[in-house]
């Protein structure tokens, strides 16, 4: 692509386009014109891109503020700026994100590079800390906790039949909240044998998983309340004390549900969430002994290791350890 093509992409680009750093429009139009296409056509996560451009724009201020042009950014420096980030309070930033962040400037000025506006990516040979996990952060509720979770909602209201099918799905499905807000009144279908949920899964996926008897009647259950048209959302925000529709929930919405439908069990908020029920159903069926290729397969981790992250019986089996020391 020459310089004049380049301009004339950068002109229809600019509408609607994330405005770069004054280090990027000082570098050039191809800079320029490799930032916009970075993060509004390469990156399709929507929460990729936004955690990638906050990366890479703390970056790219923090050379603004020390004078350092672009060409000029080198691995030294790199390894130096992602060896001194730290968070407002200045307290160092955890290893996991400097690795996101490090991975960000990796991408980024590969792009740069593929535009021709570096000649070599300065992050390519610039190490991150060492992180090695054996075992997810992620709290998990017990089988106990789980059941005393749906019991307690009040199913009497659209909201309570709504509230416990997410749930149930969450739990049933072990699927991620982002591809819950993604259901539509379709992706609950049957094909004449058993009824089934078609999820539009993290990275493209589409995965089609059964429901259960009992989240097949959850379900069910709250469709039988609402005329909802084929193309709308399967779960949709409603208001107290109607069956008024006000549009499609959101992760944030689901969440805040959760929270409340947990204290309202006199479950603790502070630790779980919704990603909670992931690991609630991955280390249940485990504990059951279903091999680890099948649970594997259920939650569709492309690596069986990231599985075994969810599995929560390490932690009894360290206390039991623990609790048996004689002295």
């Amino acid at each position: 692509m020459n310089e004049g093509n380049i301009a004339t992409s950068h002109s229809v680009l600019a509408v609607g386009s994330p405005e770069p750093p004054a280090i990027i429009a000082s570098a050039g139009t191809c800079a320029r014109f490799a930032y916009q296409e970075f993060f509004q056509a390469s990156i399709e996560n929507p929460h990729t891109r936004r955690a990638y451009r906050r990366a890479v724009d703390r970056l790219l201020n923090w050379c603004c503020d020390r004078g350092v042009p672009l060409r000029l950014v080198t691995p030294w420096l790199l390894g130096e700026y992602v060896g001194s980030l730290a968070a407002s309070n200045g307290r160092p930033l955890s290893k996991p994100t400097r690795k996101l962040h490090l991975a960000a400037l990796r991408h980024f000025f590969d792009h740069l590079v593929i535009r021709h506006a570096l000649p070599l990516n300065p992050a390519a040979s610039v190490r991150g800390p060492r992180y090695s996990v054996i075992e997810g952060r992620t709290p998990a509720l017990s089988v106990t906790q789980a059941r005393q979770l749906l019991a307690r909602i009040d199913t009497r209201t659209t909201i309570g039949l709504r509230d416990r099918a997410i749930i149930g799905v969450l739990i049933y499905t072990a699927v991620r909240v982002g591809a819950v807000t993604k259901l539509r009144r379709r992706d609950f279908f049957t094909d004449g044998r058993q009824w089934l949920f078609r999820f539009d899964e993290k990275g493209g996926k589409e995965r089609v998983i059964p429901a259960r008897h009992d989240l097949e009647g959850f379900t069910r259950d709250y469709l039988e309340v609402l005329n909802l048209p084929p193309g709308g959302p399967l779960f949709t925000s409603l208001r107290w004390g109607s069956d008024a529709r006000d549009g499609p929930l959101g992760t944030g919405d689901i969440l805040r549900m959760v929270k409340r439908r947990l204290r309202r069990a006199g479950l603790p908020t502070d630790t779980l969430s919704c990603h909670s029920f992931r690991a609630t159903t991955i280390t249940n069926l485990l504990d059951q002994g279903v091999p680890l290729e099948d649970v594997q397969h259920l939650v569709g981790h492309a690596d069986p290791r990231t599985t075994r992250l969810y599995d929560r019986r390490r932690r009894e089996v360290t206390r039991n350890i623990v609790e048996r020391i004689a002295i």
